[in-house]
């Protein structure tokens, strides 16, 4: 069933939408910087927790695709969507953590040669920091929240028995092999060139003959993480999950569609389905053209899309 959240209750104050809430401070929180690994191996991210509270449940953010940090940031492109959506969480009791993955920002020490980096490593990395967030001592419950193809990795990570539940924003509904296809479709030319070296990808072969003209995607370096990435199937990994399921979508992503979401409620039909009309990718409200929202992906000053947390919150909390 799908659902538009517009407002959630904070202990006995049902009425209070998230906005109100923090104008009057229900929650304080605090951060802190934290650290798995040592060395030049060390992973960094950060730990926000509520004040005076005897237990609360976390959540553990996963990233989506390329150089993007914890706070949903990359280089030249800063929105802080996942910091701002901690933030709202922690006005209604949440804790989480949001991390710089391996070879990103203050984790960057941390990053394979790019020959050596397989989709398993971004997912043994999420085990690693859910398993630092769980030995928390005031944890009492922990979720995951996968954003674009961090939904990918929280979706396998979160069929652990002792996740409680799993929230997809944003996610692919099918493999990344055919949202490649689907996003080359607009070329029908490069599409041509690029489909012997897919199949060959997907059936775990390299290829060293990759047209010369898309080798910005299909560089001998990064086939071996490709084959790794291609194999996993988002609809099959979600129906995996033992757990309690969300599925977040917006109306105007232009990068994950609409048409994804449903395939992933289609495969967890019982999944709480919450479509936020006018959300984009980065979780703000934007135009439906595509430099118009393309534009919003580097404007830190955007709020984020009325509703998001609200179905955070909801999934996390309702029965």
């Amino acid at each position: 069933m799908m659902q538009f959240i517009r407002a959630i209750g904070l202990g006995l104050l049902v009425a209070l939408t998230f906005s109100e809430a923090r104008a009057l401070d229900l929650v304080s929180w605090q951060e802190q910087d934290v650290t798995i690994g040592k060395g030049d191996d060390a992973l960094h991210g950060t730990f926000l927790a509520p004040d005076a509270m005897d237990s609360y449940v976390a959540v553990l953010f996963l990233s989506g695709s390329g150089p993007t940090d914890r706070n949903g940031n990359q280089p030249g492109m800063e929105n802080n969507s996942l910091k701002m959506l901690a933030e709202a969480l922690g006005y209604a009791g949440i804790a989480s953590i949001r991390v710089d993955k391996r070879g990103v920002a203050a984790s960057a020490k941390a990053g394979p040669k790019e020959e050596d980096l397989r989709f398993e490593t971004y997912i043994d990395d999420a085990k690693a920091w859910l398993a630092f967030l769980k030995a928390q001592p005031l944890v009492r419950q922990v979720w995951v929240l996968g954003h674009s193809e961090g939904a990918l990795i929280g979706s396998i990570v979160a069929q652990s028995k002792d996740v409680a539940g799993f929230i997809s924003l944003a996610g692919a509904g099918e493999k990344a092999a055919d949202v490649l296809r689907r996003q080359l479709a607009e070329n029908p030319l490069a599409l041509a060139m690029a489909e012997p070296t897919l199949k060959k990808l997907e059936a775990g072969e390299l290829d060293p003959d990759a047209n010369p003209a898309l080798g910005a995607l299909f560089r001998p370096s990064v086939q071996p993480y490709l084959i790794s990435w291609f194999k996993y199937d988002p609809a099959a990994e979600i129906a995996k999950v033992p757990g309690k399921v969300a599925i977040i979508q917006g109306s105007h992503d232009i990068q994950v569609l609409v048409l994804d979401a449903e395939k992933l409620h289609a495969a967890r039909p019982d999944a709480a389905y919450t479509l936020i009309e006018g959300m984009n990718h980065i979780l703000k409200i934007a135009p439906a053209d595509r430099a118009g929202n393309v534009a919003t992906y580097n404007d830190p000053t955007l709020h984020l899309a009325g509703g998001l947390s609200e179905a955070v919150a909801l999934a996390i909390f309702t029965p």
